[in-house]
């Protein structure tokens, strides 16, 4: 893997006395890197076989999860965790340790640190702790403990963000310094997004009530809250630059599009008509497809529209920069895309919007894929033009292709099995 590892300054070890978490950052040894008090052994890495081979049933996969600029997806197990390569399809490396579990892993980009929490039968770390790993050391360079389950955890270069159940806590990546902490309704799915791109940051949240999203612009010090949906939130994705929010709520019939700056509804899309429960949402690196998955079995792909006032040219160029130059690609990719305006499917009775039920204004989505297997699944845009990878908690692994003129069924273009069948028990999806 690249290394891009975050640079740590010198050691620091500061607590808020009010706060219901504590953390530690060892001792610093070189300019770029720290190692860490804690004793905690260090996984073994173990080589990839030439042939997969079943594994005992004890080797469950526990999460699934896509890093921050969907060009891999790692998974936590029973006795540790794995890293695959989206496209091409790959294992990269697995790090094993017998009979110790981590149930979240969360990946920072390509690099080589990772935020680990331990799960499943036998615990490498208490459910309560966030370790901070270095691959290229071998070790945890530094630790978050908090009296509660830790949910979730969301990383970008500059902070790292920490899930309970009903409080999120926000850090400084180089020194674990606590920044801001937030309250939300009870948050047992985890729901919360982080903006990856380096020019801005924001951060998306349930709020205290039901159906409201707190939205913190930490780049000009502003939070906000919209009323999203009158029913509970039950999934959310930002923009790449965090422009854009997407929303759903339990009922996981509509999709609605925000924008962070204004608040302001900027589009409202139809997955369906019948309830659902919403698995993934993604944005393309472009923000102008947007990926859902649900427990109907079917993948989404909607096109969306540019701001107002704004051409798609100008938005792929802002999006380019606001990512770091990471996807020379992206303005190759936008000569192809069609108007957003009337990408997606509406009804014929929408030109009376307003008399007739909302149902019949809706755009409904532009491509779709049906999941041939029963199963959780996470979606992203793949790094090929108009292609989305699918993950399934069953160990499934699907790379897909759409007509970005057409629209319609998708084409499946690969499938593979990343873990057996006997090793995919008991799991959840991290999104």
């Amino acid at each position: 893997m690249m290394a891009l590892a975050p640079t740590f300054p010198g050691p620091s070890s500061q607590q808020d006395p009010s706060s219901d978490s504590s953390h530690a950052l060892g001792d610093s040894v070189s300019p770029s890197l720290v190692t860490s008090t804690s004793a905690a052994p260090s996984p073994q890495m173990s080589p990839r076989p030439e042939t997969p081979q079943a594994l005992p049933m004890e080797k469950a996969l526990l999460s699934v999860g896509f890093n921050q600029d969907f060009g891999c997806f790692a998974c936590g197990t029973q006795t540790g965790f794995r890293i695959y390569n989206c496209d091409p399809f790959s294992e990269t490396f697995r790090r094993e340790v017998d009979g110790a579990g981590i149930a979240i892993v969360e990946m920072l980009f390509l690099s080589n640190i990772f935020a680990l929490v331990g799960g499943g039968k036998t615990p490498k770390y208490p459910p309560n702790k966030v370790m901070i790993w270095d691959d290229h050391q071998s070790r945890c360079i530094g630790e978050l403990s908090f009296r509660s389950e830790v949910r979730a955890v969301r990383l970008r270069r500059d902070k790292i963000v920490i899930v309970l159940e009903f409080k999120i806590y926000v850090y400084n990546f180089a020194d674990l310094k606590l920044l801001h902490q937030i309250e939300t309704l009870a948050n047992t799915k985890a729901i919360c997004a982080l903006s990856s791109g380096p020019a801005s940051c924001v951060l998306a949240c349930p709020g205290q009530h039901p159906g409201e999203i707190r939205i913190e612009l930490y780049s000009v010090k502003k939070t906000r809250f919209l009323q999203a949906h009158d029913s509970t939130v039950a999934c959310l994705a930002l923009s790449n630059n965090g422009d854009f929010l997407a929303t759903a709520s339990s009922k996981g019939t509509l999709i609605r599009i925000f924008s962070t700056r204004d608040g302001s509804k900027l589009q409202e899309l139809r997955r369906g008509a019948e309830r659902a429960e919403i698995y993934s949402i993604a944005f393309s690196a472009n923000a102008h497809w947007l990926a859902v998955s649900s427990d109907k079995g079917t993948v989404h792909v909607f096109g969306l529209k540019p701001p107002s006032g704004e051409t798609r040219s100008t938005a792929v160029a802002t999006t380019v920069s606001s990512s770091g130059g990471r996807s020379s690609y992206l303005l190759g990719r936008s000569s192809s895309l069609i108007s957003f305006a009337s990408a997606n499917t509406g009804s014929p009775l929408a030109l009376v919007r307003g008399v007739l039920p909302r149902y019949f204004s809706s755009e409904w989505s532009f491509a779709q894929y049906r999941v041939p297997e029963e199963t959780r699944t996470i979606v992203a845009f793949g790094p090929e033009k108009n292609t989305v990878v699918i993950v399934g908690a069953n160990g499934s692994y699907y790379r897909c292709s759409f007509d970005g003129i057409r629209g319609g069924e998708m084409v499946q273009v690969q499938f593979e099995r990343f873990m057996k069948h006997d090793e995919t028990e008991d799991v959840t999806v991290a999104v």
